[in-house]
């Protein structure tokens, strides 16, 4: 046997850490910066994939439906973060019995709404690439330069604008922020629903990909806390390392190996890091 379905293997994990590059985002900057643990994250995630279900059954293209997912999942998010958790800031355990509730509530709203069957959407790039001796779906090679393209905006915006500085103080010291005239509130609404968008466009990029249905987002959910602790919950290169990491060691074990005993081995991996590195590969320690 050959190094291509090695190589194979390789851009398939390649592809899954794109993804969990645009989710695992959208949670470091709620957690990250608002120090709010969002159980409900894996169900923006979700939302953005029913969104383009929604769009492509009223005969919208899927690319429409792209642009708009992210959208209409901020717009949810920000209301949220509106008229529920602004108001739990300083309750850690208020918060996160808010977001599991909210998660059961967002999965049972579209069981009633929409229905609990499983869904299905076409490939909306058909076709495939050969390169380095292997054929390569084009599809999952679009979904690894949108990823480039979001971490590269994502980190312009976090680092070289206004919003991005006042968000790093927020961050740092909140209350100092506010007696500096930054208007915490708003930062923190822009934060949760660039966080929630974040996950919807995921859940949009990965529709084609998989089955659509409203526990879609609970297996996300979890990869993504993963991407986020041990990368760093403040460093965006930290979530990009750990990503592309945890992605491609499982994608090559699941090559050798039963699926369920690659993740094992995983999770070994990763609580190996956090125990020598509590803060993440590329965190810095938070002081209190």
């Amino acid at each position: 046997m050959g190094y291509e379905p090695y190589l194979v293997q390789f851009f398939n994990g390649l592809s899954i850490a794109a993804i969990l590059i645009l989710v695992g985002y959208g949670l470091a900057v709620i957690f990250g910066m608002m120090r709010i643990i969002n159980w409900a994250h894996g169900e923006f995630f979700m939302l953005g994939a029913y969104v383009v279900f929604v769009i492509g059954e009223a005969g919208g293209s899927y690319w429409l439906a792209l642009l708009i997912a992210p959208i209409i999942v901020a717009l949810v998010g920000a209301i949220i973060e509106r008229f529920l958790v602004r108001h739990l800031y300083k309750e850690l355990l208020a918060t996160v019995l808010l977001t599991w509730g909210l998660s059961i509530c967002l999965r049972q709203l579209v069981r009633l709404v929409i229905g609990p069957e499983w869904r299905y959407i076409g490939n909306p790039l058909p076709g495939s690439m050969t390169f380095l001796g292997i054929s390569y779906p084009l599809y999952r090679l679009f979904i690894v330069v949108l990823a480039v393209a979001v971490m590269g905006l994502v980190g312009y915006l976090m680092l070289k604008t206004r919003f991005g500085l006042y968000c790093r103080a927020v961050r740092q010291n909140r209350e100092m922020a506010a007696a500096l005239g930054v208007d915490t509130d708003r930062i923190n609404l822009l934060a949760f629903a660039l966080g929630t968008g974040l996950a919807g466009l995921g859940g949009a990029v990965m529709a084609p990909l998989v089955t659509i249905q409203p526990d879609m987002g609970l297996s996300f959910l979890g990869d993504s806390f993963l991407v986020v602790i041990v990368g760093g919950a403040g460093s965006i290169m930290g979530i990009v390392v750990s990503a592309l990491l945890l992605a491609g060691v499982r994608a090559i074990l699941s090559f050798s190996i039963d699926p369920v005993w690659s993740y094992i081995l995983v999770l070994l991996f990763a609580t190996v890091i956090i125990r020598f590195r509590p803060q993440g590969l590329l965190g810095t320690k938070r002081e209190e």
